[in-house]
């Protein structure tokens, strides 16, 4: 028994001088978000169901918009409930519509057609510059449910805030602040959208933007006609810019305001 348990005690000896087989590297773990329970945001019906559908066979499908999960959420949305009452009835025409502080909601097309560019994915994660009233907000939302909005214009921002509560978009967030800068804290982002002109691609927003992730924005002179750009990001960080159509959208304001308001005191320095 003796010579047993002396062989065992080798044994153990043995064991514990060995050093562990090495591993091999193992990936980084991905990104996972989890489906919200209440997402998507499920509506009663209404009376504007015919118009929605209306719009979408009219003035979408026939104009080149394709991607059903697009056309769903263009069926899905109730438009007429984020713009003013007295225009509500004109929400599902193919035309801009006042909402107050000199803002305006997109017309219909082009709200999805900036959504269809950026080939959105449930789960991919979204920042919106821009909130307006919160109805492209919402349209993003019924694609993916991590959508985050930012609006510079206090009251714009606090209506929107609460129609989006209203209507069941509890996973959409939504905060005041210049949307220059994007949104360090919760990036980087599969896709971004700026529903405002620009004089240029502010580079904050790229450098947010995810390898092979989406960024499209309206760049050109305030009140003028601006060039829609797609610009993406390749997975080695590679940028290109690609230019869609002429657009004309209201003017970003914030950060670019200033160095617009900078620039012309600087022209008309000079010119003395």
């Amino acid at each position: 028994m003796r010579w047993r348990a002396a062989f065992l005690f080798v044994l153990a000896a043995l064991a514990c001088g060995q050093e562990e087989p090495a591993r091999p590297p193992q990936p980084p773990p991905s990104e996972t978000r989890e489906r919200p329970a209440d997402w998507p945001p499920r509506h009663a019906a209404d009376a504007f169901g015919k118009n929605r559908d209306w719009m979408v066979r009219t003035q979408l499908i026939p104009r080149g918009i394709g991607d059903e999960a697009v056309l769903r959420a263009m069926r899905t949305v109730p438009r007429h409930s984020f713009v003013p009452s007295e225009v509500r009835r004109h929400a599902y025409e193919d035309r801009p519509l006042p909402i107050g502080h000199d803002q305006t909601i997109s017309q219909p097309f082009i709200v999805a057609s900036m959504t269809e560019e950026l080939r959105l994915k449930e789960g991919m994660k979204v920042l919106e510059i821009g909130t307006g009233s919160g109805y492209q907000a919402a349209v993003l939302a019924q694609i993916t449910p991590h959508v985050f909005t930012i609006e510079i214009r206090g009251p714009l921002c606090e209506t929107a805030k609460g129609t989006l509560k209203r209507l069941g978009y509890k996973t959409v967030e939504v905060r005041k602040g210049d949307g220059y800068y994007g949104w360090k804290e919760e990036a980087p982002f599969d896709a971004i959208m700026v529903t405002a002109a620009a004089p240029h691609v502010p580079p904050p927003l790229v450098e947010q933007l995810k390898p092979g992730g989406r960024l499209i924005l309206p760049v050109g002179p305030a009140f003028g006609t601006q060039d829609l750009r797609l610009i993406t990001k390749d997975e080695k960080g590679a940028v290109r810019s690609r230019s869609l159509y002429d657009v004309r959208f209201v003017p970003l304001t914030g950060t670019l305001g200033k160095e617009k308001k900078e620039g012309a005191k600087g022209e008309e320095k000079d010119a003395d």
